[in-house]
């Protein structure tokens, strides 16, 4: 009989000194992204006075992930990802330093945020294809935790710290931080990152196969069961997500202010941190593997109960709860990126950043305009209830999905190559 995977500890990880540089590479950039964020939000309002216009440059922080996901995410899968990582940071250090600039138009300053984020699409499809390769077996679902974890925490201290940074620099100054950061990172991932070779294809590339290289993602995905129930997992976000879109007006309905709200605002990430620190370091990985099901039905039934809070306090745990059991889409993540072949993880990663974004924006829309119809709370239980039964649904075909198997490499074995061959029939999966 063979032994049962362990449960894998941080420190497993961070003795490996790749792991290391490249966990201090994305520390520095996401600190730096959110600096950027804020200066930028305050730089337009200074400029134009304009609330919308501030709130637009914002949004065009992330909107770009929807089309540079799945578009751009393959050149990760075609050129060495060091290098491409490292190109990426300093195209974009050049970038933000034309933002700092004294008096560049307000139309210019959008449009290098637009091509920014572009850039960073294929830089965080290279990361993450990376990481199965240097946190090997049972140590990368703690890698991947540890990621996760810093993006969180980065991202909370970054607002945290950016107001206070903007307002003793000012915008552009704090501006010229940002492409240091990305300078450093750089630095960091040229230097502190073994030298590895494109990731080669399992067979070659017929003719007229530039397209599919590019949209590749999504055959991927068509082609395999496994792969499209992971990634309808994380597309349940799009459900108890809702709650953050609803934040503000449901404080409101509470009596509370902009304090309510932002307290209700970090209940979920704070019971997510938790969530991803339990699982981590008390969850086996294959019981962790078991536990998406139920986890995921449990993230979204929390919500239902929303309407019978006697107030925020107790609504801050029912959020917190949810984060909580959102912490399922860390294995989820981590078993996502082991099934697909290293010569395509890049392209996979890209489509399913973009697809979670997309359920998570259209959710949170969604629930928005619902509350024209129906009290908040009640728009909240009614997400909850939907995600809890589709969830459900996931769950019982997940359960019936069998396990993973790789071969002595880690790859996962019988996965076609997607460039030459043609998909599977996907009609047994509808029996």
């Amino acid at each position: 009989m063979s032994k049962a995977p362990a449960v894998p500890r941080f420190s497993q990880v961070f003795v490996i000194r790749e792991f290391r540089m490249l966990w201090l590479a994305q520390l520095i950039s996401v600190g730096g992204n959110q600096l950027a964020r804020v200066a930028l939000a305050v730089l337009v309002f200074d400029r134009s006075a304009s609330a919308g216009l501030a709130a637009l440059t914002y949004a065009l922080t992330l909107l770009p992930e929807l089309v540079g996901g799945p578009m751009l995410s393959w050149l990760a899968d075609r050129y060495p990802r060091r290098g491409l990582m490292a190109v990426c940071d300093l195209v974009r250090t050049g970038l933000v330093a034309v933002m700092a600039v004294p008096g560049t138009p307000l139309w210019l300053l959008c449009a290098l945020v637009v091509a920014v984020q572009l850039v960073q699409s294929p830089h965080m499809a290279a990361r993450a294809a990376l990481l199965p390769t240097i946190a090997l077996g049972e140590r990368y679902l703690a890698a991947s935790a540890v990621v996760n974890l810093t993006a969180q925490l980065g991202q909370l201290a970054g607002f945290a710290a950016g107001g206070a940074v903007v307002a003793a620099l000012g915008p552009s100054q704090a501006l010229l931080v940002n492409a240091g950061t990305f300078t450093l990172s750089a630095v960091l991932t040229r230097f502190g990152l073994a030298r590895r070779p494109r990731p080669r294809p399992s067979g070659p590339a017929p003719a007229g196969a530039r397209w599919s290289v590019i949209t590749g993602g999504a055959g991927l995905v068509r082609a395999d069961r496994r792969l499209r129930l992971l990634m309808a997992f994380g597309a349940v976000s799009g459900f108890y997500a809702c709650k953050e879109g609803l934040a503000t007006p449901y404080a409101e309905t509470l009596g509370e202010g902009p304090a309510g709200a932002g307290f209700l605002l970090a209940a979920s990430p704070a019971g997510a941190v938790a969530g991803m620190l339990v699982i981590t370091r008390w969850v086996k990985p294959d019981r962790a593997l078991k536990l998406l099901g139920p986890l995921a039905v449990a993230s979204c039934a929390v919500l239902m109960l929303t309407p019978v809070s006697s107030g925020i306090a107790v609504t801050c745990v029912l959020w917190a709860a949810s984060g909580l059991f959102s912490a399922f889409q860390l294995p989820a993540n981590a078993e996502y990126s082991l099934s697909v072949p290293d010569s395509e993880r890049g392209k996979a990663f890209g489509l399913a950043s973009a697809s979670v974004r997309v359920a998570q924006g259209a959710g949170i829309s969604l629930a928005g305009l619902a509350t024209a119809v129906a009290p908040v709370p009640h728009v909240i239980a009614a997400f909850g209830a939907v995600g809890a039964a589709t969830s459900g649904l996931l769950a019982i075909r997940w359960s019936r999905m069998p396990p993973r198997v790789a071969d002595s490499t880690g790859e996962p074995v019988g996965a076609p190559n997607r460039l030459t061959s043609r998909p599977p029939d996907l009609s047994k999966d509808l029996e």
